[in-house]
This record gives C-alpha cells, structure tokens and sequence, in this order.
C-alpha cells in the first residue's frame, strides 16, 4: 500500500482522492512515519430491493407463527 505523509496529504488532498478514485488502490497517510488514516475506494452499493427479494420463495412455514410456542397457562410470569 502506498504511503504519504500528512503534510503532503494535507497539501495535495484533492489530487490524493482523485488518484484512489481513479486507481481504486487505497493510500495509508503517516505521520512521523506511524499511520494515522487510509483513503480507501468506496465499496459497491448493494441494491437493497434486490438482496431483500433475493430469499424469496425459499423460506417455508410450518405451522402457527403467530401464536406463543408454548400455551401462557405455562408461563411463570404470569402466575400470581
């Protein structure tokens, strides 16, 4: 991964972003020669009505989804 120092960073930021845009290649930024950022690409957008669709028709119900598992006669929290 390239580097570069703050101070260039700071200096050149527009043509650092444009250069990881164009090149998708992120850039570590150093300072005193430790790293204290990255510039990474942005990752793909998800189409989210398409990723959301795409379990459709696979999912079967057996049974009761709506009533409680077990009958409230049972549950202790309920008791007096």
């Amino acid at each position: 991964m390239e580097e570069i120092a703050i101070s260039e960073f700071k200096a050149k930021c527009t043509e650092v972003i444009a250069r990881v845009e164009k090149t998708r290649k992120p850039i570590r930024i150093t300072r005193h020669g430790k790293p204290v950022a990255e510039v990474v690409p942005p990752t793909v957008a998800v189409d989210r009505a398409a990723w959301i669709a795409s379990m459709q028709g696979s999912v079967k119900i057996f049974g009761d989804i709506i009533s409680p598992a077990s009958d409230p006669e049972d549950w202790e929290v309920l008791r007096d």
